[in-house]
């Protein structure tokens, strides 16, 4: 049985649309049957509808908290029988109780080797550090920003020649690679969450690493 997924955006949903390409492959393990914006406008949900997945636009203006927001989001989860919840440039910050209501549950995607440059312009943030990698993060969400248990990362290098522009250009493509990786991951149980940390199974290839720049004394 496939897992049932509702996505979580509010703009153009390009991480959005590389999941619900990898749920159409006939032996992954998961099926993209929500995707909800909290902007009616969001480019997104067009692209959604396009692909035949069901649309939901709840307007967080509409709401005089965020509790009662998050709470509406919860019911349309809930209604839509979804068991796993991926935040794909959703722009809202979720309060706790709904953060512990789906935790083990709810992934996102950042777009940083966390625990490293979390919240807004991560990019910027790594190329005022002088890092020599940077790149994107799957994790479970949790109560506290982009500091959930790390599921999956991928690496990129940083160009001295880099612009904020040119390195995210650089890390989406990546992306669009890890997060279906990370959902297949945890839709099959060979990531889990346990005690706080994510547990993979002996099985997952975790040899590869990235040296950046090549180790090499031709």
């Amino acid at each position: 049985m496939k897992r049932r997924v509702g996505i979580l955006i509010s703009g153009r949903g390009s991480n959005m649309m590389a999941l619900i390409e990898a749920a159409r492959a006939p032996h992954f393990p998961a099926d993209v049957v929500v995707v909800i914006s909290n902007r009616p406008a969001a480019p997104g949900l067009a692209l959604a509808r396009a692909a035949q997945v069901k649309t939901l636009a709840i307007d967080h203006r509409q709401f005089a908290s965020r509790e009662s927001f998050d709470a509406a989001i919860d019911a349309a989860l809930e209604s839509e029988g979804v068991e796993l919840v991926c935040q794909a440039g959703f722009m809202r910050i979720q309060a706790a109780p709904f953060a512990r209501r789906w935790l083990g549950r709810q992934l996102n995607i950042h777009p940083s080797l966390l625990p490293g440059f979390k919240g807004l312009e991560a990019h910027k943030q790594a190329l005022q550090a002088g890092v020599r990698i940077s790149g994107c993060t799957v994790h479970f969400v949790t109560p506290e920003l982009d500091a959930g248990p790390i599921i999956a990362q991928a690496a990129v290098p940083v160009l001295a020649s880099d612009t904020p522009d040119t390195l995210a250009a650089r890390i989406l493509p990546v992306e669009h690679r890890l997060y279906p990786f990370a959902l297949w991951l945890t839709a099959t149980g060979r990531a889990r969450l346990e005690e706080g940390r994510v547990i993979l199974e002996a099985s997952v290839n975790q040899t590869e690493c990235l040296i950046s720049p090549a180790a090499s004394f031709a």
